[in-house]
């Protein structure tokens, strides 16, 4: 265990902990929301630090990031836990499990130095902290992303996008980029099928865009919760409204864990919701989990193919660093290890 960074200590040994935007009052020997966070005497602690229960190495498209070093590798990591409950979770194995019942869950000892080895020894250009919500594990993440970053190596948070300003402005100096799920447009859906809400989701999105992280967005589009033109409208001219050069990633559901009695998303709402993201003048919106359609970057200026994808694949390249090569007009994102453009 380590002592957990973002707390206070109250009167009779109760905690504040405002790592997440459920700010959990922990009374004492009691857990956080999250399953992993302990008050022990009047000292938080959390359980997660260095216990990876996945560690991968992914193409960066799998996160998914396609306007961040496309083509290249990302080591993936995570612990168990998770600050919302989404009956939907399709890695709810390990999300879903806690250190509540004492029983020792974490995985493999896996320090932040044996990441950083691992990642440059497999060739990667990222850490990914990922699978699970990096934010319940964030000490663990916040160590390895500094070593991470002194080595070269970008930093990816796979979010839900549940964190507090504090936990946010804390990793910035070596958070490079995120893809935050954007679940619902709708603060009753949140409730009810994450025990979240939507606010502080949204908060996240537009502090991480004023603080120069590359963002992206996915909706995983659940037939029958989120799939009302309505609120693909809302999420999309959210979007927009900040910047709209920000992906979208709308992504294919497939029954699991509490929603094995829903049907996969018809092909037919995947490409309402690209029609919708264009209509909100969204540049950059793609279809996952599905194939034929909705993966390939065009020039927004030519009009061109720039990125042909096939699967987590590149099937053909047009870029010269962060330009096409056909009109030679900056596209936005980041392309190279250098910086962003808009």
């Amino acid at each position: 265990m380590k002592e957990a960074l973002l707390y206070e200590k109250l009167a009779e040994k109760t905690v504040h902990c405002y790592l997440c935007a459920h700010h959990c009052h922990i009374l004492n020997q009691h857990f956080g929301f999250c399953g992993v966070r302990q008050n022990i005497d009047g000292l938080l602690y959390t359980h997660a630090y260095g216990k990876a229960i996945a560690a991968h190495v992914d193409p960066i498209e799998k996160k998914p990031l396609y306007h961040f070093l496309p083509g290249s590798k990302s080591f993936s990591l995570a612990t168990i836990g998770c600050n919302f409950r989404c009956g939907f979770c399709q890695n709810w194995e390990i999300s879903q499990k806690s250190f509540r019942d004492g029983q020792i869950l974490g995985g493999a000892e896996l320090s932040a130095e044996m990441i950083v080895a691992k990642a440059q020894d497999t060739q990667c250009q990222s850490v990914s902290y990922t699978y699970t919500e990096p934010t319940i594990f964030f000490e663990y993440a916040l160590e390895t992303a500094k070593l991470a970053k002194d080595k070269g190596l970008k930093n990816i948070f796979v979010t839900n996008g549940y964190m507090t300003k504090e936990a946010l402005l804390l990793i910035k100096p070596y958070l490079d980029a995120a893809n935050v799920d954007l679940k619902f447009f709708n603060e009753n859906s949140y409730k009810k099928i994450c025990a979240g809400s939507l606010e502080p989701v949204l908060a996240t999105i537009r502090l991480m865009k004023e603080l120069g992280i590359w963002v992206e967005v996915t909706t995983l589009i659940v037939p029958g919760e989120n799939d009302s033109t309505q609120e693909l409208s809302s999420i999309a001219g959210f979007l927009a409204s900040l910047d709209k050069n920000i992906p979208w990633h709308v992504s294919r559901f497939h029954p699991d864990y509490h929603f094995t009695d829903y049907s996969f998303t018809p092909e037919g709402t995947l490409k309402k919701a690209l029609n919708e993201g264009k209509r909100a003048g969204l540049t950059y919106i793609y279809a996952g989990n599905v194939s034929g359609f909705g993966n390939d970057t065009i020039c927004p200026h030519c009009k061109k193919l720039l990125i042909k994808r096939q699967g987590f694949d590149l099937l053909e390249y047009n870029l010269k660093a962060d330009r096409c090569k056909f009109c030679l007009k900056e596209v936005a994102g980041i392309f190279s290890k250098g910086e962003a453009n808009g």
